[in-house]
């Protein structure tokens, strides 16, 4: 009888358990990311949580007492080389689960479970993050500095915009000038041709005579 105990006997005899966490920690050490179902990730991520804070401390029973875990020499040389290096400032949670889904056949929930430092995406994305929303009690001379740049951008927009009106009044000024010399002219060009319209009336009066 089970009699409260709250662990996973995941269907197996407690050595074939033990040994496939031993396989399965191992392939995670190894390859930094592994597809399996949720519920053996998570009694996985129990199984090998401890391993990992154990290998931050590179002494000889340190390499020992993990062997005794892993059983695999490869493995416990690439975790005392690589994934110390990475996990020594991480105060545990060294591990993701990330859900993909239903198995096809017999349904069973999949996940894929990695490491955390080892996916870069989302450690570029956090860092992103923590930049944007970094807060400070010292940030009036900053904002300061920011707003007197975005205050000058603003008077010069304005000036150009007043330089703008100016050049087109300037523009309707001369138009009107334009106008009002043409109309100014007008009457001086009638007047000299009515004169010579007088004058050829004249000129036929007297050749008639």
């Amino acid at each position: 009888m089970r009699h409260g105990k709250k662990f996973n006997h995941l269907g197996r005899k407690t050595a074939h358990r033990s040994a496939m966490l031993s396989n399965m920690a191992s392939s995670l050490i190894m390859h930094k990311r592994i597809n399996t179902t949720v519920a053996k990730a998570k009694a996985l991520k129990k199984y090998i949580e401890p391993i990992l804070t154990k290998s931050k401390t590179d002494d000889t029973n340190s390499r020992r007492v993990v062997f005794s875990y892993l059983q695999d020499k490869e493995s416990v040389t690439e975790l005392f080389n690589t994934v110390a290096e990475k996990i020594a400032s991480r105060p545990g949670g060294y591990t993701r689960i990330i859900k993909t889904g239903a198995r096809l056949g017999d349904n069973a929930e999949m996940c894929m479970m990695e490491l955390v430092d080892f996916n870069e995406l989302l450690l570029g994305d956090e860092t992103a993050g923590k930049a944007k929303t970094r807060r400070s009690r010292r940030g009036g001379a900053s904002k300061a500095k920011a707003e007197t740049p975005k205050a000058e951008a603003a008077e010069e927009v304005v000036n150009e915009e007043v330089v703008e009106e100016a050049k087109a009044e300037e523009v309707v000024e001369a138009e009107v000038v334009e106008e009002t010399e043409a109309t100014e002219e007008a009457p001086e060009v009638n007047a000299e041709d009515a004169e010579e319209k007088s004058e050829d009336q004249d000129s036929e009066e007297e050749s008639k005579k």
